[in-house]
């Protein structure tokens, strides 16, 4: 005869009559896991180009988001910080240790950074030559700049976020996951190597965290839909140095 440790029938019945008494509640007919999109938006359940699919609509439909993180581009990491709508963006980007402004209001880009930023000081430290103009003031960008089109697209929020959310490869889920004490779905790329996304599972299914293809960076979203002024600078602020920025 087989003995079976008293602790374990104890056990045994506890479970039992849990199980029991869950099942007696619910109306349920078994007692099995808890699922883990119960309570959510539904999304965790459908395929990943539908994820895709969904997020990216999502993402195209929201007024605002503020974007941060780093993006790699030619060779260069960019570290974002930039709250963007469909007018335009404003924010922060660092590269190579040095960190400058970017607005953008309607077609009009402007460019804030300090003398070291526009190369011109002298071995005080102090701004020399244009950069003394140039230093703190928001400076027009020309449209025919190469500055223009290096940096506006940090602005341009759907654009931005067309290209960003788009993985590569062949899609699949990567399971359930949390991002900033919320709810996702995790997608990825070419098991990973085209990018990785995770979905909310609360409310609108809006990306919050991506790992970009290639090492590419790393960013989150948040603050979708919340709203946030953009205006233009005031005149005393601005400087506008023509056809052409300065170069160090």
């Amino acid at each position: 005869m087989t003995v079976i440790p008293q602790g374990r029938t104890r056990r045994a019945a506890l479970t039992s009559a849990l199980c029991a008494l869950v099942v007696a509640g619910a109306g349920l007919t078994g007692c099995s896991e808890e699922d883990p999109d119960a309570g959510t938006n539904g999304v965790g359940k459908l395929p990943a180009d539908t994820i895709q699919a969904k997020t990216k609509a999502a993402a195209a439909s929201a007024d605002t988001v503020h974007l941060s993180g780093n993006v790699v581009s030619n060779g260069r990491t960019y570290r974002l910080d930039m709250r963007l709508k469909d007018e335009g963006g404003s924010g922060s980007v660092t590269s190579q240790g040095v960190t400058f402004g970017l607005l953008r209001v309607g077609e009009q880009l402007y460019l804030k950074a300090n003398a070291e930023f526009w190369g011109q000081v002298d071995s005080s430290g102090k701004a020399t030559g244009a950069a003394d103009k140039l230093d703190g003031k928001y400076v027009k960008v020309p449209q025919g700049d190469p500055a223009y089109q290096r940096f506006s697209g940090f602005t341009h929020k759907d654009v931005l976020l067309d290209g960003l959310l788009t993985l590569h490869g062949t899609l699949a889920t990567d399971g359930h996951h949390e991002q900033a004490g919320v709810r996702t779905i995790r997608i990825s790329g070419g098991e990973g190597t085209g990018g990785i996304l995770d979905v909310s599972l609360v409310g609108t299914p809006y990306p919050l965290r991506l790992v970009r293809a290639g090492d590419a960076g790393t960013l989150t979203f948040s603050d979708w839909g919340k709203n946030f002024s953009l205006a233009q600078p005031e005149k005393s602020e601005t400087v506008d140095y023509g056809k052409q920025l300065p170069t160090s």
